[in-house]
């Protein structure tokens, strides 16, 4: 086993790391950014060093130096978390040029599963079944369209290179093919620098099932299987193993497919095979076929731990080290039923936009298992991933794992940002979901019922008044007047309105709230605030936001009337960043006239571009910032001239 490893990550998966090395006794080094010199993996670590500045582009994205850390600080090796340069095979072998051993694949296994359409034709000599399409080298749009016809429509074009679904299109019919090629790989171009596509047949009812392999670059085995067909964007949200309705014959099949992918390029480590399945009747040996294999460790790597019992963070550290693979297949198994949801800070309302902001309070239910790269008081920052954590939970059947799951994130208390924590709340109690009836259209067909916001009832509003005021601890302050009781008011914003909210202090342990119309009794009983009967929710408060933590956090705003500003925000004429981030392009043009809808700018922040739209018909009137920008939310970019 090694002495001392270095850890090319951040955040969840460089603490998961840690957590498993550590205990092994094996020394951790941490490398950090400027943004993430007081992170919590810098922290875990038994050493830290300094690589560079916030953009990944500036510090963990820099190979060599990540290298030279490791010389630096005595470590033998280099585990690349997922990510960043955990698939890159230049780095890789510039990891053993450097006399060090690389925690994962050889840069040939990683080569070779680069490329969706090699990969495809390497599946298909190994045996390993792959979706009807062409995946060839010609290029020419007559014939692409000729392929596809000859495919049957649907069709997908996808990027060859591609992932995160650019350079992605669904064509439904031939008149639409030319148009919707033209656009996949112009996307591809951009965000790959490369062009080429591969065209398919399109899935009507797929579904997003995986298996984790692992070899030690001789056999090879599957930890069985994951269903991570929730998805947004391409983007998984919820994953689970076994997968729900997997019958013995298809998890045999689709597992020695796997290890047959595996064993044909030589593979050593942990890694994924993924597959796309025909879910329209059933799982059926004959229904599924090979996407893509991640040759790294995955996201969703912990329900495969659950279910099985192995570390396999711990297998990889043990095989790197040049030991055998530690169980043989027969010797797996599953064992009852995971679930892995993923905890984000973004905006979902506004179509899910990733946000940044202080975590002024972040609790996870002690019954789960949370993997997290930050603690209460950490900053979400717009340099990387906005990921606050993983919850997972286990249970003997899918039914009480997924009741675990609800429990679960009903416990998540976040303040200090938004997050799509009921997001995740309302996809664990959809009727569908429960049932095990999942596709990877599901919350699109659902999207409406999945993000309603819950009302705010007087309770609610009560109990934020109370915390505003200060009223939720004990107090020698509260008492009566001598003819009646002592009144007072707080004015509190949410759902975008101001409400006054008065109470009676009718004595330290008593209290009624009136909140419009309606009234609740506030009472101490026991040393506990009651609200009509019922236990007060938690609470936190930082600077006039307080959160209340009940329908996965209700966030009201302490309006102070006499700290108002006297001036209008803005003048409503402003484009304003929406979040911190870099102005990629300014489309906007002094003296332009530009209609409603209009792209004005495009903001990468947290690895996704956002374009900012003209929200009426005008002219510009003054460009505020210049490609290439680093700007803080509110920043003004574009403004339009006055409407008359």
């Amino acid at each position: 086993m090694f002495e001392t490893i270095l850890i090319a990550n951040r955040g969840e998966i460089a603490c998961r790391v840690m957590q498993t090395a550590q205990a092994l006794g094996v020394r951790c080094v941490a490398v950090f950014s400027d943004a993430d010199r007081d992170a919590k993996h810098v922290q875990m670590a038994d050493a830290a060093v300094h690589i560079g500045g916030n953009a990944p582009a500036q510090s963990y994205l820099l190979g060599n130096r990540i290298i030279e850390a490791a010389h630096q600080t005595g470590a033998q090796a280099i585990h690349p978390g997922y990510g960043f340069l955990s698939e890159n095979p230049d780095f890789v072998e510039a990891v053993e040029a450097a006399g060090l051993t690389f925690i994962g694949p050889s840069a040939d296994a990683i080569r070779a599963m680069g490329l969706k359409d090699a990969a495809k034709a390497l599946m298909v000599e190994a045996g390993v079944p792959v979706v009807p399409g062409y995946h060839g080298s010609d290029q020419s749009d007559g014939l692409l369209a000729r392929e596809a016809d000859a495919i049957g429509y649907p069709v997908l074009i996808k990027a060859v290179a591609g992932g995160g679904g650019k350079g992605m299109r669904l064509v439904e019919r031939s008149a639409d093919f030319a148009a919707a090629l033209e656009s996949a790989r112009s996307e591809a171009l951009t965000a790959f620098g490369n062009a080429d596509v591969l065209v398919e047949k399109f899935v009507s009812q797929p579904r997003h099932i995986e298996v984790q392999v692992f070899g030690d670059g001789t056999s090879a085995v599957h930890l069985f299987e994951r269903d991570c067909s929730l998805q947004r964007r391409h983007q998984k949200v919820i994953e689970e193993a076994p997968a729900p309705g997997m019958t013995v014959q298809m998890r045999e099949a689709m597992g020695a497919a796997a290890v047959r992918a595996a064993q044909a390029i030589g593979y050593k480590g942990a890694g994924t095979v993924e597959f796309i399945v025909d879910g329209s009747d059933g799982l059926r040996p004959d229904g599924f076929f090979f996407m893509e294999m991640n040759t790294r460790l995955q996201v969703e790597h912990p329900v495969t731990e659950a279910i099985t019992g192995v570390d396999l963070v711990e297998w990889q550290l043990r095989v790197a080290a040049g030991e055998a693979l530690p169980l043989a297949q027969d010797a797996l198994q599953i064992d009852g039923h995971a679930f892995e949801a993923r905890l984000y800070a973004e905006d979902v309302p506004k179509g899910f936009l990733p946000a940044t902001g202080t975590l002024s309070h972040l609790s996870f239910d002690a019954q789960a298992r949370a993997d997290s790269g930050v603690r209460a008081g950490d900053v979400i920052s717009p340099f990387y991933d906005p990921m606050i954590a993983k919850v997972v939970v286990h249970g003997p059947t899918r039914d009480v794992a997924l009741s675990r799951l609800r429990q679960a994130l009903a416990r998540t208390e976040v303040a200090g940002t938004v997050t799509n924590l009921a997001f995740l709340g309302a996809l664990a109690r959809h009727d569908g979901f429960a049932a095990g009836d999942v596709d990877t259209g599901l919350i699109a067909r659902d999207l409406d019922a999945l993000t309603a916001v819950p009302p705010v009832a007087p309770r609610h509003a009560a109990l934020a008044g109370m915390a505003a005021l200060g009223v939720l601890e004990p107090s020698n302050d509260a008492g009566f007047t001598l003819w009646q009781p002592l009144l007072q008011q707080v004015t509190l914003a949410w759902d975008g309105e101001e409400h006054i909210v008065k109470v009676e202090t009718l004595g330290p342990d008593a209290q009624d709230w009136h909140v419009g119309a309606d009234k609740v009794a506030a009472r101490r009983i026991g040393g506990r605030w009651y609200l009509d009967g019922a236990p007060a929710a938690a609470v936190s408060v930082a600077g006039s936001t307080v959160t209340v933590f009940e329908h996965f956090g209700m966030v009201f705003e302490h309006i102070d009337p006499l700290a108002r500003a006297t001036a209008a925000a803005g003048d409503g004429n402003l484009i304003e960043a929406p979040m911190p981030g870099l102005v990629r392009s300014l489309d906007a043009q002094v003296g332009a006239e530009v209609k409603a809808g209009d792209r004005l700018a495009v903001l990468e922040a947290m690895k996704m571009e956002h374009s900012l739209l003209a929200a009426r018909d005008g002219t510009v009137a003054e460009v505020l910032a210049t490609a290439g920008d680093q700007v803080e939310a509110g920043a003004a970019l574009v403004r339009l001239e006055p409407q008359e």
